[in-house]
């Protein structure tokens, strides 16, 4: 019996299918996408107070900021007082949501004040003030 010997050339043998490959990146790529959690900004700098007892902020919450020429902004436009009722009370329509401060240290304190109490009208869950953690 005479066996023959079929030969093969190299590039044959090295050709890999990466289409599988591509759809997977695909879909690690969506998979990340969708799961990112995306931090909403006030829109403004404020220099904010540094404590002790800062904690972590909350995933959903409302963001408000307090400057020190007296702006009340949120989501980058300024609102005043008199708009952080109609925005508390529409955002936290469904759930009540927290109410995060983020508040100059120069702003005037009676207008913290106000701002307190026009998101606790209009429903907020709680109102707190954001701080930076004091550097020990």
């Amino acid at each position: 019996m005479k066996y023959r010997r079929v030969l093969v050339e190299a590039d044959e043998l090295t050709e890999i299918n990466v289409s599988p490959l591509i759809d997977m990146v695909f879909i690690l790529l969506i998979f990340f996408i969708v799961t990112t959690v995306f931090v909403e900004e006030t829109g403004t700098e404020v220099d904010k107070p540094q404590a002790l007892s800062a904690q972590a902020l909350e995933k959903q919450c409302i963001l408000i900021a307090i400057t020190a020429q007296g702006q009340v902004i949120h989501a980058g436009q300024e609102i005043g007082v008199g708009g952080v009722r109609p925005l508390v009370s529409r955002l936290c329509r469904d759930e009540p949501l927290p109410v995060v401060l983020q508040v100059d240290r120069n702003a005037n304190a009676g207008l913290l004040v106000r701002v307190i109490d026009e998101a606790k009208l209009g429903r907020a869950k709680s109102v707190s003030i954001a701080t930076d953690p004091a550097q020990s």
